[in-house]
């Protein structure tokens, strides 16, 4: 009998594959400005962080200040790739037909986003009534709030629920809120998490055993 109670998911990365797209979307806007990045690096340098962070690391790589408008550039575009491209993580929606503990999803994203990218990938009605958003309580990961907001929410205390996620800002959190975190590892090219997370897998199709037979 697994030690955990509830499961509460990241969403970038971990539900929905939106890295590679976001960053891309982000690296091409930032190099109008002169950043220079590819999506690699904007992966490495972005995954995780909070758009107002995420805006401060482009402005201090080309030592000026964007538009004001530069987020909703942003979002304008971004939007468009996720409607184009979206796609579930690959193997997530067996875990979700099969998970028997509750959950929900936790993230550094607006719930608008949330909503957006997992009604495109057919997971929305998974996480109704589950959504928490950094947005919403104005903090954000590597602060432990939204995990610790969305276990009260759904009833359990930390050391009850296991967190999924697949940014080091993400596996920070949840360890500084006394969580366990499984950290997805499967797009972690740059080894981010490596040695960080209780426990890292590669492969959704791993994850209900994982939880199942955690001690």
């Amino acid at each position: 009998m697994s030690k955990y109670k509830c499961v509460i998911f990241d969403c970038d990365g971990v539900l929905v594959d939106s890295e590679a797209l976001s960053n891309g979307v982000l690296s091409d806007l930032a190099n109008k400005y002169g950043a220079n990045l590819d999506v690699h690096a904007a992966i490495k340098l972005f995954k995780g962080c909070s758009m107002n962070a995420c805006i401060e690391k482009i402005e201090d790589l080309i030592d000026k200040p964007l538009p004001e408008d530069f987020e909703t550039q942003y979002r304008t575009l971004s939007v468009e790739a996720f409607k184009a491209h979206i796609k579930p993580i690959k193997g997530i929606k067996e875990v979700l037909d099969k998970l028997e503990l509750p959950f929900c999803v936790a993230s550094s994203a607006l719930e608008a986003k949330m909503r957006l990218n997992l009604g495109l990938t057919g997971l929305l009605d998974k996480f109704e009534g589950r959504l928490f958003s950094c947005y919403t309580i104005q903090k954000w990961k590597p602060d432990p709030a939204i995990f610790l907001w969305a276990a009260e929410s759904m009833g359990f205390k930390p050391e009850e629920c296991v967190v999924i996620e697949d940014s080091y800002s993400g596996v920070t959190a949840a360890k500084a809120g006394g969580f366990d975190v499984f950290g997805y590892t499967a797009d972690d090219i740059h080894n981010q998490l490596k040695g960080y997370p209780t426990l890292e897998f590669d492969n959704m199709n791993q994850l209900i055993s994982l939880i199942k037979n955690a001690k």
